[in-house]
């Protein structure tokens, strides 16, 4: 994977600082007896991958750390998750990724889920932070067999919000996809470019939100999941929900970052306890 998109190839100019790296990280669970295990893994420095113990959850839990302490233009960060057949894990981040300031160059993150028949994944980064002037594109590719499921999601946040900080200009490009048996079932894409500011203030755009988040669930039940995903929405200054088929898509925008990660949480819960997992999310997330 290095990154790119059908519609928006990558920038490759590196920054003026010459500092730039190539981090990759490659995960397989597999079924065995009545456990999932960890039958392949590949790291690329500075991304790691770690395994802590889940004594209040069933599943295997594995948090990916950038050991470079954040994203400048011209870094690559590619990560690949599968799920064999039964098979059933989370995967979240260490913290916050923050991606800096660029001279011109982007910062490329791109990630693909692919789930076998029968298994499930959840994929619960905590926020992406955008500082002004940075330049970001990111892509996210889940390839579903017939009987997976998959819970993912993504936080962005336009600035430092707890410095005052917002994102006045730069790229932010944030792109999914979504095939099902090899159909694809869903595309979508935000993309802001230049004066982002503008559009994050526009009343007919992000109306003044700094934070958007966006979560998925595709399973075979999603719409009979829908009534319950949208009583658990609250907390965004914006919210929605919709089901597509096997797909359901949720929605936030808030001036309150905050305010919109309870939310995501809380809803991203009750999915869980509908597939008869602990309504919690993984401890790293609280401290």
């Amino acid at each position: 994977m290095d990154g790119t998109s059908p519609s928006a190839p990558v920038e490759t100019t590196l920054p003026a600082s010459g500092r730039s790296f190539a981090g990759a990280a490659h995960v397989v669970f597999r079924r065995r007896a009545d456990r999932t295990e960890i039958a392949d893994l590949y790291q690329q420095s500075p991304l790691r991958v770690l395994f802590p113990a889940t004594p209040d959850d069933p599943l295997p839990l594995a948090v990916l750390a950038n050991s470079a302490g954040g994203l400048v233009g011209g870094d690559r960060m590619s990560a690949s998750v599968r799920a064999e057949e039964g098979a059933a894990a989370v995967v979240t981040m260490q913290a916050a990724e923050k991606v800096y300031r660029s001279t011109g160059a982007v910062t490329a993150v791109s990630n693909l889920l692919s789930v076998a028949p029968d298994g499930w994944l959840e994929w619960l980064p905590q926020e992406t932070i955008v500082f002004d002037q940075a330049r970001l594109r990111r892509t996210m590719r889940i390839d579903l067999e017939g009987g997976a499921a998959v819970l993912a999601g993504e936080i962005l946040v336009f600035g430092r919000a707890a410095r005052g900080e917002r994102m006045l200009s730069g790229l932010v490009r944030d792109a999914w996809e979504v095939r099902h048996s090899g159909r694809l079932i869903w595309a979508d894409a935000l993309h802001l470019d230049g004066e982002v500011a503008m559009a994050l203030a526009d009343p007919a755009c992000f109306a003044g939100g700094i934070g958007y988040a966006t979560l998925i669930y595709a399973a075979d039940d999603a719409a009979g999941r829908l009534d319950s995903l949208r009583d658990a929405l609250g907390g965004g200054d914006m919210h929605a929900a919709t089901c597509m088929g096997p797909l359901l898509v949720a929605r936030w925008l808030s001036r309150e970052p905050h305010r919109l990660r309870d939310a995501f949480a809380r809803a991203w819960c009750v999915l869980r306890k509908s597939r008869g997992l602990p309504g919690q999310l993984p401890r790293i997330w609280h401290v």
